[in-house]
């Protein structure tokens, strides 16, 4: 990679594994009650971003629209979403969480924080946090 030093790009590489591993490691501590990650990635979706049709839920979960009407039909099954015809286009539907839907995402958040802030007590000293929290203010230049 021209003009990008060896320090930079190595610290990319690793950022993009440990933050994929991490990804996993919370998709698996939430998912459980049923679900598979894919259904819980898609409840959390809609929990963060609200209502939204099966092909836009496709296209930002990257999978196909058959997958995802897969995916959307077992939330229906486990009373999770409700389905409601789009205002703007009868011929699609708009999918949006139910009050079972928003406290299983609520539940699921709240989980994963709950795994996370444990996991960096035991793992980590006071000292060690501190620098992980200075990283991160680091890091979040990368976002804003």
């Amino acid at each position: 990679m021209d003009g990008i030093s060896e320090s930079a790009v190595s610290a990319a590489r690793d950022l993009r594994v440990m933050f994929s591993r991490l990804r996993r490691q919370l998709r698996s501590v939430a998912t459980g009650g049923g679900l598979t990650p894919s259904q819980t990635a898609v409840l959390t979706r809609l929990w963060k971003d609200g209502s939204s049709s099966t092909s836009a839920l496709a296209a930002a979960e990257q999978v196909r629209p058959q997958s995802m009407a897969a995916i959307v039909t077992a939330l229906d099954q486990h009373g999770l979403i409700k389905r409601a015809a789009d205002p703007d286009d009868g011929r699609r539907q708009v999918i949006s969480l139910t009050a079972a839907g928003r406290r299983r995402a609520e539940s699921d958040r709240q989980v994963r924080e709950e795994w996370l802030a444990r996991a960096m007590q035991e793992r980590y000293s006071e000292r060690e946090r501190r620098v992980i929290n200075d990283a991160l203010s680091l890091l979040m230049r990368l976002t804003d």
